[in-house]
């Protein structure tokens, strides 16, 4: 098996701002697994805050290189147990790996990862689009951009959450949801959760910083909408954790290592009665097709990463106004167009 890694930087649509900060460009790794004539494609998301770039990793994949190149699996849950010990400290790393595995599979099989899992597509939840924080103009702008879909997510963590939310109201009678990325206090979120509960909005997610289970406790008991664990919620052992303190889960495949790991997590939220919820970084649609094979898991999903951005670098699922559609491929569905070098 060949290992080849790719640098894909992208200029995000608009500038990118959460309550972690602004980007402008998006600088991924894409992974190729090549065997017997398939490549499969796997992406890491370059995110600052958690401390992941490009360079580290790729340096973290480059130190094992010679054990990647020597796997051989017969499907992507070996391949994944395997390279842990070596990337347990390389999440996004070893995501990029998981998907390229997945996608090779699939290719290798020629079939859809989707239909090697025995999941049926038919139940499949719409995805929402987000609007990142910016001036209320422009929030409005963004939304109108990406007229008529039937949900979006929009980025909290201001002075004005509940003025951006009755303006964007006015303009759509869309469901959403709020995001405001450990902005929030937690009465905070209790006083916001009541308006926003007039507001349609369906559900909060990650009002408060990661390790504050005191202050998620009173919003549990309090809240007047549900609230859903994002950065509270990143690996396999957090999934339990998280009962009792939040409704669901968002679980980001970057963050927990890619698809082998996200299926279990998900099928034990669901044991614990927490809503499903699979969340995209700023990826391409690479890491989006990944996401897409999961969906009938899911109770919501938030996979609008690609169009985030300004250009892409490989084909996959699409998205129409929250509806995901897939090509007629196999395994992940992606077909790569290659890094523009300029």
């Amino acid at each position: 098996m060949k290992l080849t890694l790719h640098e894909a930087n992208i200029p995000i649509r608009y500038p990118w701002t959460t309550t972690h900060g602004t980007r402008t460009h998006q600088r991924n790794l894409i992974v190729e697994l090549s065997d017997a004539g398939h490549s499969g494609f796997g992406e890491g998301a370059s995110i600052p805050y958690y401390g992941v770039t490009y360079d580290t990793m790729s340096a973290a994949l480059e130190a094992v290189r010679s054990e990647i190149e020597a796997a051989s699996f017969e499907n992507p849950a070996g391949f994944w147990a395997a390279l842990h010990p070596l990337l347990a400290d390389q999440m996004f790393a070893l995501c990029a790996l998981d998907e390229a595995a997945h996608d090779l599979w699939g290719k290798r099989l020629g079939k859809p990862v989707h239909e090697l899992y025995g999941l049926d597509m038919s139940k499949a939840p719409l995805s929402d689009y987000t609007i990142g924080i910016d001036t209320i103009e422009k929030m409005v702008a963004k939304m109108k951009e990406f007229d008529g879909w039937p949900i979006y997510k929009i980025k909290l963590g201001t002075d004005d959450d509940i003025a951006i939310v009755r303006e964007l109201r006015r303009h759509t009678d869309a469901v959403f949801r709020v995001d405001a990325n450990c902005g929030w206090d937690a009465q905070q979120t209790i006083v916001n959760s009541h308006e926003l509960a007039k507001l349609n909005v369906e559900f909060i997610e990650q009002p408060l910083e990661a390790d504050n289970w005191d202050g998620m406790k009173k919003v549990f008991a309090e809240t007047a909408l549900p609230v859903i664990a994002d950065e509270s919620c990143i690996l396999e052992a957090d999934v339990e954790r998280c009962q009792g303190f939040f409704h669901g889960v968002n679980i980001k495949l970057t963050k927990c290592g890619g698809q082998t790991p996200a299926r279990r997590m998900l099928t034990h939220a669901r044991e614990l009665g927490l809503k499903t919820m699979v969340g995209c970084m700023t990826e391409t649609s690479v890491g989006i097709s990944a996401i897409a094979q999961l969906l009938p898991m899911l109770d919501y999903v938030d996979m609008d990463g690609a169009l985030l951005l300004a250009g892409d670098v490989a084909d996959g699922v699409k998205l129409d106004k929250g509806k995901v559609s897939f090509p007629n491929a196999p395994g992940n569905g992606v077909a790569w167009r290659g890094v523009d070098p300029d």
